[in-house]
């Protein structure tokens, strides 16, 4: 089943919610500040993502930029970066069996439909 990492706040990941929801397939909402990933899940999102964590932080937010970005942190520091501060994953992920894209541009959801 396809899977969207969604945050409603974010008008990409809206703009990628409605691409699936246009598509008329099936598929499933991880809202992710609610249902915050583990560290093996963000590991296997990323590895689907084929990229390193590091491509996944969004480096412009403040969280970021004041308590990380001059850090040499390892991938597994990133993820738990990430999972202690969801705010800072990139999105939306969308998950189609062994294909996934952010979205960003969100015709790159189109393609793995």
């Amino acid at each position: 089943m396809i899977k969207i990492y969604h945050n409603s706040r974010c008008s990409k990941s809206r703009i990628g919610l409605k691409l699936l929801e246009d598509s008329g397939k099936e598929f499933q909402i991880i809202n992710y500040f609610e249902n915050i990933p583990n560290h093996n899940e963000l590991k296997k999102i990323i590895a689907l993502l084929k990229i390193k964590p590091i491509e996944l932080v969004r480096k412009n937010e403040s969280i970021w930029k004041e308590h990380y970005k001059n850090l040499n942190l390892s991938d597994d520091e990133i993820i738990d970066i990430m999972i202690k501060n969801p705010k800072l994953i990139e999105r939306p992920i969308v998950i189609n069996d062994n294909k996934a894209v952010i979205g960003r541009p969100s015709e790159k959801i189109i393609e793995i439909l």
